[in-house]
């Protein structure tokens, strides 16, 4: 490309579950704004997002870049009319479990950009579950007039390719954040604390080592999280831990990290704590909580993510297929569900996590460098697309 087209610019509007204070989708939408600004400084095009948001002056302030209502049909409109295409994702957006009306909102947005002749991307999309036969159309629509689809998981390709998506139009990446790195300054004090062999050192009745704990509500009948409180207790009676509780979705995993902290309160074993983190809207500054943490415990998927991207041993407790999914792509499987999780079986896995940091990393460090590598693909892949002005 020569000297002359350095100066591309591209406007793409960015659709998904954006300002609601959802640590998780907040780290999806930084992800996918670092990867596209990585891609078009590499390939000479200078992307300028306008991000659909439910706050669009908190998402401008927090990323500094354009957004508007994602709700307003004259601001959707206006913003997809001056735009050269659609992005959808990442996340879970495609599915109905939580409501009827996710899939038809998502699935229209992306048809009007298609009505507007603009061409349309999903960036690793986490497809399902559709429970709701009549949702096929919509998405098998949007899905094959799309110039690039990808997913998350071989799984929700399996599930396009049911309802009549092409094969070879699908490709399977890893979740964005994966490509999430620190915030400037702390990828060099972690990696310092790596080489020094901080990171992998066994833990001491002088410094508990530090167990990141991200849960969320799930039962009505809070079964599951009475589970957790066994299981945690259950550890803390093994070897001395600090339990550090990580809200990702605020208000909501504040109040049900406080309240397992209440339930804990007088039962952990002797030089054990727990304690709560505050809450942040940044999601770089989660992930730099969890870079801290010797182990995880996580419920959340992008609790677990984080953990892999910086390297931190984990344990997954499964409340959807998305969690067994990504875990199975590192080779790991549930500690336990919301139905079932054996204390003693937990306290096992952890401390023998604990006591061999150093092992389970060389385990699945490979692993886990494919996938920080293969989320960087989406971004390519549009850009290349923006730069050659390819729609369907």
């Amino acid at each position: 490309m020569g000297t002359g087209n350095r100066s591309q610019i591209r406007r793409i509007v960015i659709s998904g579950y954006y300002g609601f204070s959802n640590s998780g989708d907040e780290a999806v939408l930084r992800s996918i704004l670092l990867a596209l600004e990585e891609e078009g400084a590499a390939q000479g095009v200078r992307i300028e997002p306008i991000v659909l948001s439910a706050d669009p002056a908190w998402t401008s302030q927090m990323y500094g870049v354009e957004s508007v209502r994602r709700m307003h049909p004259a601001d959707l409109w206006k913003a997809l009319r001056g735009s050269d295409g659609l992005i959808s994702g990442g996340g879970s957006l495609l599915q109905d479990a939580t409501s009827a009306k996710t899939i038809p909102y998502y699935t229209g947005v992306m048809k009007l950009a298609q009505m507007l002749g603009k061409p349309t991307f999903a960036y690793s999309q986490g497809i399902g579950p559709v429970n709701r036969r009549w949702m096929d159309p919509l998405i098998r629509s949007v899905m094959k007039r799309s110039a690039y689809v990808s997913v998350r998981d071989a799984e929700s390709a399996a599930l396009l390719g049911r309802i009549g998506v092409p094969a070879e139009q699908i490709e399977v990446v890893p979740d964005p954040v994966m490509g999430l790195p620190l915030p400037g300054g702390a990828h060099a004090e972690v990696q310092l604390s790596l080489q020094a062999g901080q990171a992998s050192a066994p833990p001491s009745a002088e410094a508990p080592p530090l167990v990141g704990v991200s849960l969320r509500h799930w039962r009505s009948d809070g079964a599951d999280l009475a589970r957790a409180v066994e299981a945690l207790v259950a550890l803390s009676k093994r070897m001395p831990v600090r339990l550090r509780f990580l809200p990702f979705h605020t208000p909501s995993d504040q109040e049900t990290s406080e309240q397992v902290m209440e339930r804990l309160r007088g039962r952990l074993g002797s030089g054990s704590t727990a304690e709560l983190a505050a809450p942040g809207d940044d999601p770089q500054q989660m992930l730099l909580e969890v870079s801290r943490c010797d182990a995880l415990f996580g419920m959340r998927l992008h609790a677990l993510i984080y953990a892999a991207g910086q390297m931190v041993p984990m344990l997954g407790l499964s409340y959807d297929p998305k969690i067994d999914q990504f875990l199975n792509r590192l080779g790991l499987s549930a500690i336990g569900t919301t139905e079932s999780l054996d204390a003693e079986a937990f306290a096992d896995a952890a401390s023998s996590l604990l006591a061999d940091k150093a092992g389970w990393q060389a385990k699945h460090k490979p692993a886990i460098d494919l996938l920080k590598q293969q989320s960087q693909k989406p971004a390519q892949q549009i850009v290349n697309l923006l730069r050659h002005n390819i729609s369907r």
